[in-house]
């Protein structure tokens, strides 16, 4: 395949429009069709990126013959009926992150995806920072030595709409945060978490019936531990997202690494409020994780991010709520 022809399903995550202007841009592919549950949204969008295809039924962009492959990035607790059948429909898959809000839908949406033959991906955009691959690559090659721990955090402001809704996101910050770091302590180690022990907690916004805050402790099968803070902690003021850092400590040294440090920070007005705003200038990471979901379609080879990794991401923050709720460790399967 040469050319590929993408269906955005739902802009209720930001992350959409950053895709759908990626693909616009993009000579592999091209953005073809739009379907949301709220159709003046869809219509704005389909306004914005130049796009004649829209609907309000995702099913009904599901049954056009011309799209190769889709984008969603509905509410957690949609991803896996609309994964399941866009993978019914022959249609290859980029799902936004979490992939799923249960381990059972999570493992659904895969074996779908293995049955109809297509690629389900998930949405891991750290994956692509090329600070964190040159971090990753550092690792590898020793030098550091042998990691034996790795701490880091993923915290921002608390965000709005259904990211708040127990129903649509299947959780909070832990769920919404966590699972970023957790996948990169994955990939860093070539290992599996085999205990999780958790706090979590809604301090900041005593209001919301989700959690904003919490603190992972994880053991590796090899014995490396880890520690994730993946709070909404930060004021409103704080950039939406940037606040990331990870620190790996092994045997012959220590490596730290952000990936917000490409960025110009602006002081200034927005929305009517002051605030600072970090406009990165960097590594465009988004458009490189689009830009390996058409290849991985064009060459017929696994993307960099699987949806078993989205599924071992899931695990862990799910046994997160466990571990805070029990006050006791999780061991996850062997």
């Amino acid at each position: 395949m040469s050319h590929v022809r993408v269906g955005m399903m739902s802009y209720a995550h930001l992350h959409a429009y950053k895709y759908s202007a990626v693909l616009k841009g993009l000579e592999g592919a091209s953005l073809v069709a739009i379907a949301d549950e709220q159709p003046a949204r869809a219509r704005q969008a389909a306004k914005r990126f130049e796009v004649e295809q829209v609907y309000s039924d995702y099913q009904e962009l599901l049954d056009c013959s011309d799209i190769d492959a889709v984008v969603i990035c509905s509410p957690n607790a949609q991803h896996a009926a609309q994964a399941v059948a866009a993978a019914r429909a022959g249609k290859h898959i980029l799902c936004e992150k979490p992939l799923a809000t249960t381990v059972a839908d999570a493992q659904r949406m895969i074996a779908a995806a293995q049955q109809a033959g297509v690629i389900l991906q998930t949405a891991f955009v750290c994956r692509y920072d090329w600070t964190l691959v040159l971090a990753r690559e550092k690792v590898l090659a020793g030098a550091i030595g042998k990691p034996l721990a790795l701490s880091g955090f993923n915290r921002g402001n608390c965000p709005p709409g259904w990211f708040t809704d127990p129903e649509q996101a299947g959780g909070g910050a832990v769920l919404d945060h966590s699972v970023h770091l957790t996948d990169l302590f994955r990939w860093f180690l070539d290992d599996e978490v085999e205990e999780v022990y958790a706090q979590a907690g809604t301090l900041f916004h005593p209001k919301l019936k989700v959690d904003d805050c919490g603190l992972l402790s994880l053991r590796f099968r090899s014995g490396v531990i880890a520690s994730v803070d993946p709070s909404w902690s930060r004021p409103p003021s704080f950039p939406t997202w940037g606040d990331f850092f990870l620190t790996i400590l092994g045997t012959k040294g220590v490596l730290s690494t952000s990936d917000a440090r490409q960025v110009v920070s602006v002081y200034g007005s927005q929305r009517g409020r002051q605030r600072l705003v970090w406009e990165p200038w960097g590594a465009d990471y988004d458009q490189a994780m689009v830009e390996d979901f058409i290849a991985s379609i064009c060459q017929q080879r696994p993307p960099h991010a699987s949806g078993e990794d989205g599924l071992r991401a899931l695990e862990i923050a799910l046994a997160a709520y466990q571990s805070a709720k029990s006050g006791r460790p999780v061991r996850l399967r062997s």
